[in-house]
């Protein structure tokens, strides 16, 4: 299965864009969804699932592999129903303790779990649709102002950060299907389960960044190198606009 946060190579419109013009409309559009409405994150969220489409993820792959963090938003929708009040949707007797839900609890903490969900979504097009190297040098020109901040080295970090995403997740995959084919999953022990794959992945993954460090000294690396020029075109002011205008109607859309 192909893994969500990697670069997936395309023309689509997330493709185009400069990458400096697609990191302001993540923040932008990720700030506005902290005041926006039902009917305002719908609409976002279809848009940008129609982008992850012509991307060639389908909606299946995503519940696929954020099944976890799907479940922990399904958490958060309890845990508001448990603690907000309202009219009561059912109440769960388990003596000596009863456990009520609330309506109002429920929709609010599904509002809040959809808002997660579609800047979930909103970075798996923008991570999907920008090469490490030009995240890279637009984390350099964004900082480049800022005093006492060396850009380069940060740049470096969030592009390995960017490549070693998709890595430990397709490793974290690939230890769990060792661990059951030896019938690791048969342990009842649930902690020694977990301390079992824990093991396994921090192993490889520490095995994997010594490799990267060697493979970098090899080549004499240095942070003063030749970076991607940016070459804006024609969408990019329009783009702009239209973000703008996505993040007021998410904040004043009822």
């Amino acid at each position: 299965m192909p893994n969500l946060f990697e670069f997936k190579p395309g023309k689509t419109l997330a493709h185009r864009l400069d990458p400096r013009c697609k990191f302001f409309l993540l923040c932008i559009i990720s700030a506005g969804l902290v005041a926006a409405s039902w009917s305002a994150c719908l609409a976002l969220l279809i848009l940008i699932l129609l982008e992850l489409k012509s991307m060639g993820i389908r909606p299946l792959d995503l519940l696929r592999q954020l099944w976890a963090f799907m479940l922990f938003l399904l958490l958060i929708i309890f845990v508001r129903g448990l603690t907000e009040p309202g009219p009561q949707l059912f109440t769960l007797v388990v003596y000596p303790i009863s456990i009520s839900v609330s309506i109002p609890g429920l929709t609010q903490g599904g509002l809040v779990a959809l808002r997660f969900f579609t800047v979930m979504v909103l970075g798996l097009v923008f991570s999907a649709g920008t090469r490490p190297s030009d995240l890279k040098a637009a984390v350099q020109w964004i900082l480049s102002p800022v005093p006492f901040i060396p850009e380069k080295r940060v740049g470096m970090m969030i592009s390995l950060a960017l490549r070693f995403l998709p890595m430990i997740l397709t490793q974290t995959q690939e230890s769990r299907q060792a661990i059951q084919a030896r019938c690791g999953n048969l342990e009842k022990n649930p902690l020694k389960r977990m301390s079992t794959l824990v093991l396994a992945l921090l192993g490889k993954t520490f095995k994997n960044a010594e490799d990267l460090i060697s493979a970098m000294e090899a080549r004499c690396y240095t942070q003063n190198r030749t970076d991607p020029t940016f070459q804006p075109n024609g969408t990019t002011p329009v783009a702009l606009a239209a973000g703008i205008c996505i993040f007021l109607t998410l904040i004043f859309l009822p």
